[in-house]
């Protein structure tokens, strides 16, 4: 029985070829993985010494040879083939132990050329795993090191055989490994020569963990990490039970808004919008005034928190009951601090991690896929459209107010003062009815309360509304039909407004 090895990851390769020597089988193998066997003592026959010809063109064909590709490819029970690899001197491969050039870490390096990334990209490699896996009845293909020991321990107890479920097992790894390489690969080039949305985009999801359920107990649910992306997936749990499908997309929307500031910031959210926004000098003042928002909401809510939670901030969370609380990091003594609630769900993340270029939603059948709502819209983006001028104070709370109804699903409206939302409207049918709504959870509406909405005004109603709650500035998008309407009004009330020219819908 014959084992061709090729590998790049060479862990655990040693003692696995050891073990298969030790069972009678007779090792073939290429220029590095035959250093490491010999250098090891592992009788080793290299490839050009079954092909008769040398490595070449600098190693870019080694394997791509009829006496490899035969011996791979040959259907046991087909006799003309076993005819044809006889008359032709043709051995007969049995194992297939293959894994590839490291294209993804090489790509990773800082000073990776475009020369250096082709170099890396395996050709034979994929060849010999697509061309064993095919072949699955007949041989087996391995290329992860993590079966190393589950294979040795199966031809112990079989006779040197795998049964036909091992075989197809192992395929169906080969075939998805084969088919992560190509798509990373495929990334890489379209990342290198396209900039506007690619006619193919091949996303590469890994399971990270099953989930409890999904949205709703009855269905079934797994988190999946984009293995072309860092992001979420590489969050790290310190405390509680395990996270639910909820939790990871209301952890999304916690962390999306906190990173729109510099500042201290923290975003409270329930049911994937914000129901507490705020900035302030500390973590800890930051908290208070989101809380402050809507204490009612903020009940089993997901916290995040830009900074580092030290041990006051932890104490004051603690008062609340949370599901979850997300920062970059947690001092000693905050984790000693929230980790007498056993479960709750405290998480670390790299925020700038999470700077995905697309967004992807899910439709029947396919995928909507648009870049990400990622601009920023400064002073000197501000147009004023009214006879009264906003203030400085009002121009920071308006630009922190547009930032924050961004990540509030439409119709969205927001009401701030001082660095904190103090009432949201989000998800109506309607934009006055949206209007309404944050007029009502902010109950009492101190002066110098500024609105944002996430898109224009299609009447003066909401304006006329507005006018009777102390909100003393507007900020929207502009570009209605009757924007001079809600102008008018505006001026009637002095109100000031500014247009931004840019919508913020979420949906």
């Amino acid at each position: 029985m014959k084992a061709l090895i090729s590998v790049s990851n060479k862990e655990g390769i040693v003692e696995f070829a050891n073990e298969l020597a030790s069972l009678g089988f007779e090792i073939i193998s290429t220029g590095g993985t035959y250093k490491k066997l010999t250098e090891n003592q592992i009788q080793t026959t290299t490839v050009e010494n079954i092909t008769q010809f040398p490595e070449m063109l600098n190693g870019r064909v080694k394997t791509l040879h009829p006496k490899i590709f035969a011996g791979i490819l040959a259907d046991r029970k087909n006799k003309s083939h076993i005819d044809t690899c006889n008359e032709h001197d043709l051995p007969l491969i049995d194992l297939v132990i293959v894994n590839l050039y490291p294209f993804e870490e090489t790509i990773q390096q800082k000073d990776c050329s475009f020369e250096k990334a082709i170099e890396n990209i395996d050709i034979g490699g994929p060849s010999m795993i697509r061309a064993a896996a095919k072949n699955h009845e007949s041989i087996a293909v391995i290329v992860n090191p993590n079966q190393y020991t589950e294979i040795i321990n199966e031809l112990k107890n079989n006779n040197n055989q795998l049964s036909i479920e091992t075989k197809k097992n192992l395929a169906t790894e080969a075939f998805q490994h084969t088919a992560r390489y190509d798509s990373i690969i495929a990334n890489y080039f379209t990342s290198k020569t396209q900039t506007k949305l690619p006619n193919i985009i091949t996303p590469v999801l890994h399971k990270v963990c099953d989930l409890r359920y999904g949205e709703n107990p009855h269905q079934v649910a797994g988190f999946y990490k984009d293995d072309n992306k860092h992001g979420l997936p590489n969050l790290k749990q310190l405390n509680g039970k395990e996270l639910s499908f909820n939790n990871l997309l209301d952890i999304q929307a916690a962390i999306q808004i906190v990173k729109e500031f510099n500042e201290p910031c923290s975003a409270i959210i329930k049911h994937n919008n914000p129901c507490g926004v705020a900035i302030g000098k500390t973590a800890l003042e930051a908290y208070k005034k989101a809380h402050e928002a809507d204490p009612v909401s903020a009940f089993g809510s997901i916290v995040s928190i830009n900074q580092e939670i030290d041990e006051s901030t932890a104490e004051e969370i603690s008062k609340t009951f949370v599901e979850v609380i997300v920062a970059p990091h947690f001092t000693e003594k905050a984790l000693t601090v929230l980790k007498t609630k056993p479960n709750l769900r405290l998480i670390t993340v790299n925020f700038t991690d999470l700077n995905e270029s697309y967004n992807f939603k899910h439709v029947d059948g396919g995928f909507l896929v648009q870049s990400s709502d990622t601009k920023i819209i400064s002073k000197s983006d501000l147009t004023v459209v009214t006879q009264t001028q906003p203030s400085d104070q009002e121009i920071k709370d308006l630009l922190f107010a547009f930032k924050v109804v961004k990540y509030v699903k439409s119709n969205a409206i927001l009401l701030a003062n001082n660095g904190q939302v103090t009432g949201i409207g989000a998800g109506q049918m309607s934009r006055v009815e949206a209007v309404e709504l944050a007029i009502k959870k902010a109950k009492d509406i101190k002066p110098g309360t500024v609105m944002a909405s996430d898109a224009f005004f299609p009447f003066k109603d909401s304006i006329e509304i507005a006018k009777n709650y102390n909100i003393h500035s507007i900020i929207q998008p502009g570009g209605s039909k009757r924007d001079n309407e809600s102008i008018e009004s505006c001026n009637s009330n002095n109100i000031s407004m500014v247009f931004t020219g840019t919508r913020h819908f979420r949906h």
